[in-house]
């Protein structure tokens, strides 16, 4: 269960996105949400956009791994998609906020390895997500305002990366996933091949 989150506009979603691209051996949790769509955003690709009500009812049912109420709105893993991925051995990605993150690791932490990207400065996430042209200024400013709050959770991950320029972010977070899939504990069958080794005559 690879967690990636940041502050708003330091780049996880791009990130997220070009990893699911790259390495198909990803499936990204889609998670739940009661914000408005954004213009370029589609119903059950880049959120399961919900009422609150909707939300609520889902919450109440037990459907939701892990949920947390972030500027304002609220967003939430659906419980059987990542379940079921994690029951049929896929690696599961989740682009979710620390408050998601923590909810994991108390739940699973064994399964999970987290990733905080941060910015390079707190003007250049500024810059971002003013060129992002989707949020309004009061919106963007409530943004950068939590961003604070939300960095100072850096220490709870396991690994930080400092997202100054795309490509070298990128490649950091492809080497920590590289190197945790040949952890001894995530690899299947190697007590058996091992043993075979070891029991293997040479003549």
């Amino acid at each position: 269960m690879l967690v990636l989150s940041s502050p708003s506009g330091a780049g996880k979603s791009t990130i997220s996105r070009t990893l699911l691209e790259e390495d198909k051996g990803f499936e990204l949790s889609v998670s739940v949400t009661t914000r408005a769509r954004r213009g370029s955003e589609i119903d059950g690709h880049h959120y399961h956009f919900r009422t609150a009500r909707e939300f609520e009812n889902m919450r109440d049912n037990d459907e939701l791994l892990e949920w947390a109420e972030v500027h304002g709105n609220f967003y939430a893993t659906p419980r059987a998609p990542a379940e079921r991925a994690l029951s049929e051995g896929r690696d599961m990605l989740f682009d979710i906020d620390w408050q998601g993150a923590e909810q994991l690791r108390e739940k699973m932490r064994g399964d999970v390895v987290s990733i905080f990207i941060l910015p390079p400065s707190m003007r250049e996430l500024k810059e971002r997500l003013r060129r992002r042209a989707e949020d309004s200024a009061e919106v963007i400013a409530a943004r950068l305002a939590n961003a604070r709050t939300e960095i100072e959770h850096w220490l709870d991950y396991d690994y930080i990366v400092i997202n100054e320029d795309l490509h070298t972010a990128f490649t950091e977070v492809r080497s920590i996933v590289a190197a945790e899939r040949l952890r001894r504990d995530r690899r299947p069958g190697m007590f058996d091949f091992v043993t075979g080794l070891l029991d293997e005559k040479l003549t």
